[in-house]
């Protein structure tokens, strides 16, 4: 049954998810057929079980007990109206937690239906909604725009004096907040996307949505004040100032947005942060390594209690290159449950060789680096990366160059990395023996050496290797 398409679907609700469908399905107001609801219980019971064996059409009609004769048509349509009562508990589950959408239409029904009983006690509850609503992103603004719009139409329809002052200003400023904020939103993920794709991207009226989000009155509604300064750090990114700005800001109001919207403020601290240390901006090593803090602080790196490997390895890096060796291998320890099982005890492996590499703890390292033989190429080229360091940096010389020569028999025959990362390798695996061939007191071939390092791009550990030819100058 796991190839059925409706137990792939409620597969993906726990048990309190379930029970919900349930009573939703049960009930005569959206439900009347039980041959329906005997369908989701079957799966149901299967997915609980564990099933994975494979159920034929004939036995799944024969369990839902309809007493008539096999009919393929009938069955489908029995799937397909289960299907579709998914789809509407999804739907009133999005409509029930947005506040401001389910009471809009509230004020719509009581002024279609001429409710006057409902009228004050709806307008009270309506106007405490935005006292009760932490979130300020642009689902707020548009939520409360709309419901402004309704109370506009109720109070219209119900009120005496007319010519009394509306709360049309108000909805005017609400859409503007919308429409500004998430203008500014769309226009900084179209800056984002262009440094991975030559796409071109036609977002109108942004000059004059730019003009607007400078404001002042703009600057003081967060949502807009964030974009704002994401799109200045795009546009300049040569003024940390804006970076700083932003963080200040997102520091102050991030209180203001959900965690959904929180993350994404976040991501693009951190591509920001990378970015500047592409540039050779080494303050920004700090600022990026506290970004990872106040990432795993919230929980964002986790989806659904899984962390990514390449994340869980990027905040290792930043970590050891703070000298934070404590906080790195609590790191380790604490968070390399979240990886996927197949990949944990390589991945802990490789971190923890990265460390005792960097607190010169080389005999461990070499004692890890030997055992494993990693599935990945870029973990299996980092781990050579490392061992050859730590082989240099004990003067194990001999074990040195037959790494040497592994390493690129390694490189020649694997197809999966690309020419142009076999080429940056096999310059490390070059400067390396030339350095260790390298004839003592030879100070014009170590200058030749240094010039060759430093006008060659993309050597990984360029700096180390530079860091060897100054010990030796």
């Amino acid at each position: 049954m796991r190839n059925f398409k409706l137990f792939q679907i409620l597969s993906q609700f726990d048990k309190l998810e379930q029970n919900r469908i349930r009573k939703f399905i049960s009930s005569p107001y959206f439900n009347k057929d039980k041959v329906v609801l005997a369908l989701f219980e079957l799966v149901v019971d299967e997915i609980n079980a564990g099933s994975q064996g494979e159920w034929p059409k004939e036995r799944i009609w024969d369990k839902l007990a309809t007493e008539l004769p096999f009919d393929d048509t009938r069955l489908r349509k029995y799937q397909s109206d289960l299907l579709k009562l998914i789809e509407q508990f999804l739907i009133q589950q999005e409509f029930e937690a947005d506040t401001f959408a389910s009471q809009a239409y509230l004020l719509r029904s009581i002024k279609k239906k001429k409710l006057r009983k409902l009228h004050n006690s709806t307008l009270k509850t309506v106007k405490e909604i935005p006292e009760k609503t932490p979130h300020r992103d642009g689902n707020y603004y548009l939520g409360q725009f709309l419901v402004e719009t309704s109370y506009d139409q109720l109070i219209s329809d119900f009120e005496e004096k007319k010519t009394e002052k509306t709360n049309l200003e108000e909805m005017s400023k609400l859409l503007d907040y919308f429409y500004i904020g998430e203008k500014l939103k769309i226009y900084c993920e179209v800056l984002s996307r262009k440094k991975f794709a030559k796409h071109e991207y036609d977002i109108s009226l942004i000059d004059e949505i730019l003009s607007f989000a400078e404001r002042f009155e703009y600057q003081e509604i967060p949502f807009i004040a964030i974009y704002y300064q994401i799109f200045k750090m795009y546009v300049e990114p040569q003024e940390v100032n804006h970076y700083y700005k932003f963080q200040n800001l997102l520091s102050e109001s991030s209180h203001f947005f959900p965690s959904s919207q929180e993350k994404v403020f976040y991501d693009f601290a951190q591509n920001y942060c990378i970015n500047q240390l592409n540039q050779g901006n080494s303050l920004f090593l700090k600022e990026l390594f506290g970004v990872y803090k106040d990432v795993i602080a919230k929980g964002f790196f986790t989806i659904e209690g899984r962390m990514e490997s390449l994340e869980f390895r990027n905040i290792v890096v930043v970590g050891l290159r703070m000298g934070e060796y404590e906080w790195t291998e609590n790191f380790i320890n604490n968070y390399i449950k979240l990886l996927p099982t197949e990949i944990r005890e390589n991945t802990r492996s490789f971190n923890l060789s990265q460390l005792y590499f960097y607190q010169k703890k080389y005999s461990n390292v070499i004692r890890i680096l030997q055992e494993v033989e990693y599935n990945d190429y870029i973990t299996n080229l980092n781990a050579k990366t490392t061992l050859l360091m730590t082989y240099y940096e004990v003067g194990e010389i001999d074990p040195l160059f037959n790494l040497l020569e592994s390493f690129r028999v390694y490189l020649n025959r694997n197809k999966e990395i690309p020419s142009a990362r076999k080429i940056n390798y096999k310059n490390l695996i070059k400067f390396t023996k030339r350095l260790i061939s390298l004839p003592p007191s030879d100070t014009k071939l170590l200058t030749v050496i240094k010039e060759e390092v430093m006008s060659t791009k993309n050597i990984p550990s360029r700096d180390w290797l530079l860091e060897k030819i100054a010990e030796l100058e």
